[in-house]
């Protein structure tokens, strides 16, 4: 009997011990986390599952009439030959060349002219009334300009691209270096912190969550600006492709046209998202 209790309590110190490892511990923590993102992603599937499923019923019904607005399944059959026939393929990777060529100038040009202008007052006194000036008006007001400056080929679509990512970057980069706390900035120098030092690892850091914002907002802007340009003068893209399903009233292509730009568009905004979860993994880790 004594071996017996004693198997009993080694194995029931074992089990606590094991319970309350680094391992269990994790997994604890892990469980729960998992649990929510699994609610979330569930939450928006079924959100998704009951619009197609709208889209599918309301103009079999004849709520809606079916000629302008087919049900999902034609129009899914139509993106399903425009995949295998290299249609689709040709137009979206067209798009996103002009899209992604935009996006990254724009990037190049509005980041660091922000920082500059969010860390040097004077730069910001002398350049905000010309800021406020062109972020007010709307970028497809220019279109016309651009088309004359540059012509109808892909410059004038490419620089119109440009102004409309240009002013969310630069002016979330402006909001994000000035909006730092003064006693971080206070702090550093009373360390002894140089310049240089003091804007890299203070200044930088505490904007980039501002910053991303402004990225997230020119991605959205690049495809919506993208599609707008290519309804003149484009032979390819998916704006040529949905405009061009218009005039020939190929409904469901035009249908087709139109999600590709909504997944498209789906897909930047989750690469960034990404990408800003990646830089900012410490203003998460501080949070927790």
């Amino acid at each position: 009997m004594a071996i017996v209790e004693n198997t009993r309590t080694e194995a029931g110190t074992r089990l606590s011990a094991s319970a309350g490892s680094p391992v269990a511990a994790s997994r604890r923590s892990w469980l729960p986390r998992a649990g929510r993102i699994a609610g979330g992603i569930s939450r928006r599937v079924v959100g998704i599952l009951i619009l197609l499923a709208a889209w599918e019923t309301l103009p079999r019904l004849g709520v809606v009439d079916r000629v302008f607005l087919p049900p999902f399944s034609e129009v899914a059959d139509e993106w399903v030959v425009l995949l295998r026939g290299g249609d689709l393929w040709e137009h979206t990777s067209a798009s996103l060349t002009r899209a992604a060529s935009g996006f990254a100038i724009a990037i190049a040009i509005a980041l660091p002219l922000g920082l500059l202008i969010g860390w040097f007052r004077l730069a910001a006194q002398f350049l905000n009334p010309v800021l406020e000036v062109f972020r007010n008006t709307a970028p497809l007001a220019l279109l016309p300009v651009f088309v004359l400056i540059f012509g109808l080929g892909e410059t004038s679509k490419i620089a119109i691209i440009v102004y409309a990512c240009v002013w969310p970057v630069l002016l979330n980069t402006i909001s994000g270096v000035q909006g730092v706390d003064p006693l971080l900035v206070k702090s550093a120098r009373s360390m002894g912190l140089p310049s240089v030092r003091l804007f890299q690892k203070v200044i930088l850091p505490a904007a980039v969550p501002t910053i991303f914002t402004g990225v997230r907002l020119a991605g959205a802007y690049a495809i919506l600006i993208l599609v707008a340009a290519e309804l003149v003068g484009a032979q390819a893209g998916l704006g040529y492709l949905i405009n061009y399903a218009q005039s020939n009233f190929a409904i469901p292509e035009m249908y087709a046209g139109i999600i590709t730009v909504s997944v498209v568009g789906l897909i930047i905004n989750q690469g960034l998202l990404a990408l800003e979860r990646r830089f900012t993994r410490w203003r998460i880790t501080s949070n927790s």
